[in-house]
């Protein structure tokens, strides 16, 4: 059914409508032009690094500063033009059916991650960003990757119980208010003693992901990491 479905509609690259050999690709101009993510990067957060950022255990300066409440964070791209190419639509404009490249393009930085974790976890919406978008991109990708790795995926194991004002032009600490106490577990469920793996689709500060964890952390849970599709880049340390 599927070849029969690629020779009625032809794949497109990721990022633009050149025709691709299989879903999930990139056709080579975009690929060229992807930023993917590898060292030096932060060995916690993630965030790419310049060859002479890294501070003692390579860690970024927040990182070495203030441990987050995850062990590791990984992310696929850089979130630059490409990344926006992929993201955007996939997020505001019902493009769900970019989850499985995306999701592709994950495994290979989080395959360590993928085989450690006993469940997959998204990031959670507030109810009222769940109507007006009507899904969770996060809980798209954590769904595509379970199947990929053969682990459990609980879409639905955290709440954000306040609707938190938009985060993008806020600095880390109004990021941080914003959150307080913003992400509960749901009644019944416990990480306790498990390894979580937290999914999301751009981690910038990497405050939400922090708050996730915090709470995992708090119920029980052995360890928590992070993987995302993107990961915006800290400007102090690309200057």
């Amino acid at each position: 059914m599927r070849g029969v479905l690629d020779l009625l509609l032809p794949q497109n690259c990721l990022a633009c409508d050149t025709p691709v050999a299989e879903a999930g690709q990139f056709c080579l101009g975009c690929f060229k032009r992807a930023n993917f993510i590898s060292a030096p990067l932060c060995a916690c957060c993630g965030v790419p690094l310049p060859y002479h950022a890294a501070g003692a255990g390579g860690l970024c300066g927040p990182c070495a500063t203030a441990t987050p409440a995850f062990t590791q964070a990984r992310a696929a791209l850089r979130y630059d033009e490409i990344a926006q190419k992929l993201i955007l639509p996939f997020k505001y404009a019902d493009r769900t059916d970019l989850s499985a490249g995306l999701a592709r393009l994950m495994q290979r930085p989080g395959a360590a991650l993928l085989a450690a974790a006993d469940m997959l976890v998204p990031v959670p919406l507030h109810k009222s960003r769940l109507r007006e978008r009507r899904y969770n991109q996060a809980a798209l990708l954590a769904q595509v990757l379970a199947r990929a790795a053969a682990k459990p995926c609980l879409p639905d194991a955290l709440i954000r119980r306040k609707a938190t004002a938009p985060l993008a032009r806020m600095d880390v600490s109004q990021r941080q208010a914003e959150l307080a106490d913003a992400i509960t577990l749901r009644p019944g469920f416990s990480p306790a003693g498990r390894r979580v793996l937290l999914i999301d689709d751009v981690m910038t500060s990497g405050t939400t992901a922090n708050a996730c964890a915090a709470a995992l952390r708090a119920a029980g849970a052995k360890r928590v990491d992070v993987l995302t599709a993107a990961r915006v880049p800290d400007p102090r340390l690309d200057a």
